[in-house]
């Protein structure tokens, strides 16, 4: 958790009460006025607040499910900070930004004279005000957006949306109760806004300097930290503020490549417990890191627990998954939690997610998603109280294009962006046809198929599906319904796919024979492409597209 994040997000909010397009209607939206009862302007404060939270909640699950690297959106991050900075320093920038969104603004002056009483009523008007002044506060609430993005963990993010909506909502609720004799005050800020402006423009200057150099903020003000307290020449690097007990492995259907374990038997190990599922391509990328790390410290005191929570049915199978650890080299314990209670016992909520836990039993550092892989070998290290840094290896990372396809799901139970025409009847084999155009990120049938809750099975020869997509990788979780190998070709751009196979399907072509996760398609670069994919029998089991 970067602190600095935390207390910028709290000065930006103040910054948000002095923005030029805001000032002139303070007092339209905060004044206790005859236009609302006594409630009202707490209630348009919450609004305006709420608005801001749940867009960049949904902006930070975007990130998540589209299962970007983090490490990449710290990255971009720093990068559109720098540019909201230099905006912010610019007058000649500031003036366009200004002029482009004079409308929301506008917009925002018509929404505060609305009428109404209650907290109720000045909730929504709040909340309507917040949205169509996004744009109009422009660069100071659009880098805010971009630092609770680029967090760690939800817990991260939250605390920076209320550090923010603490530091925008205070202003505004003192105006609110003391009424123009503090928006009075207010007009030095509007006589000097420029200044101010370009003031808060050095400030995120300076942060996104300070970021980048990677020191740690924490390390400065909290002597009695982890950081702060090296062993050797290594240190707990993102390490939790507050370590805890490791939950137990509960409800463990099946040990595979171990005895059942218990937290109270690997005491003393430095343990890394990490969630996975085999069809998932996320995890999949992780696990080079892991059969390496398990290779090197596995007799300097390591154990790793795969802990296997199934996404799909065919993932409870014990020989898919036993399938998987041959295929993957994977020689640690794993542990089948089918029922997801060890998911639950620890409070998961991603694929993949690691959990280290050092030699007392106490949870020290998380990490979910992939990347920040040198610092959890570097965490590893130190809790084995080894002196020196280790080397990462390093593996292909996924490709992320802007505008890039988010994970597409087939069956019922979550399908969405569905193109085809057809009313869906669910668990009922029907006929489908291709629509003339398929839009962007957008799936469709041909041929006859049955739509269950969590996959699509052709049911005739020659079933096709379609997809539209921007990637340059093209993943997708396959299985056979009968058992029997079910042969499929694949066409892109209705062509064949030649130098854009996919690793699974040389020559535009895989042979599906179990239910795993398939690369069908790698154009070398993220671009636009229609793939279709079409089986030579019945039975073929189509799940869920993912991309990188």
């Amino acid at each position: 958790m970067n602190t600095l994040d935390i207390g910028l997000a709290f000065l930006e909010g103040l910054a948000l009460i002095v923005s030029p397009c805001i000032l002139p209607v303070l007092p339209l939206v905060l004044a206790t006025s005859a236009g609302g009862g006594r409630r009202r302007p707490y209630g348009i404060i919450i609004g305006f607040v709420l608005a801001f939270s749940v867009f960049a909640v949904v902006a930070r699950k975007l990130v998540a499910l589209l299962g970007i690297d983090l490490d990449i959106v710290k990255d971009v991050s720093l990068v559109l900070l720098a540019l909201f900075g230099l905006v912010l320093l610019s007058s000649r920038l500031s003036e366009r930004f200004s002029s482009l969104t004079q409308g929301a603004a506008n917009l925002g002056n018509e929404l505060a004279s609305t009428k109404g009483e209650g907290l109720l009523s000045g909730i929504v008007i709040g909340a309507l005000i917040g949205l169509v002044w996004t744009p109009c506060a422009g660069p100071i609430l659009a880098a805010v957006l971009v630092q609770v993005i680029r967090q760690q963990s939800d817990l991260a993010g939250n605390l920076v949306i209320l550090s923010f909506g603490i530091g925008a909502g205070v202003p505004m609720l003192i105006i609110a109760l003391t009424g123009r004799k503090m928006m009075n005050k207010l007009s030095f800020f509007a006589h000097h806004a420029e200044a101010v402006r370009k003031g808060f423009g050095v400030l995120i200057l300076l942060a996104v300097v300070y970021i980048a150099s990677g020191a740690n903020i924490e390390s400065l003000f909290l002597s009695g930290s982890k950081d702060a307290q090296p062993r050797g020449e290594l240190v707990l690097q993102e390490g939790l503020r507050q370590s805890y007990a490791a939950p137990e492995f509960l409800e463990v259907g099946t040990w595979l490549n171990s005895p059942p374990l218990t937290m109270k038997s690997l005491r003393g190990k430095v343990v890394l417990v990490d969630f996975w599922t085999y069809s998932c391509v996320n995890c999949v990328r992780t696990l080079p890191y892991l059969t390496d790390w398990d290779r090197k410290y596995r007799d300097k005191g390591l154990v790793i627990v795969g802990v296997h929570s199934p996404e799909f049915e065919f993932e409870k199978k014990t020989a898919n998954v036993q399938a998987a650890i041959a295929q993957y080299g994977i020689r640690y314990p794993v542990a089948q939690d089918n029922l997801l209670s060890t998911w639950v016992n620890f409070d998961n909520r991603y694929w993949p997610a690691h959990y280290l836990i050092d030699r007392q039993g106490q949870v020290v550092y998380t990490h979910f998603g992939e990347g920040k892989y040198d610092v959890t070998e570097n965490n590893i290290r130190y809790l084995l109280g080894l002196k020196e840094k280790g080397e990462t290896i390093k593996v292909e990372g996924p490709t992320f294009a802007l505008g890039q396809t988010p994970e597409t799901y087939l069956g019922y139970g979550r399908a969405d962006s569905f193109g085809g025409r057809e009313r869906v009847v669910p668990d009922v084999s029907g006929s489908y046809r291709f629509p003339a155009f398929l839009p962007d990120d957008e799936w469709a049938l041909n041929g006859r198929w049955k739509v269950e809750r969590e996959k699509v099975v052709s049911a005739e020869t020659g079933a096709a599906l379609r997809l539209n997509f921007k990637a340059r990788k093209v993943f997708l979780v396959l299985g056979t319904a009968s058992g029997n190998p079910v042969h499929v070709s694949l066409k892109l751009n209705g062509e064949a796919v030649g130098i854009n196979a996919g690793k699974d399907a040389p020559a535009g072509a895989v042979t599906v024979q179990r239910n795993t996760l398939y690369e069908l398609i790698d154009q070398k670069v993220p671009k636009n492409g229609l793939l279709e994919i079409q089986a030579d029998t019945p039975g073929l089991e189509a799940y869920a597209f993912t991309f990188g």
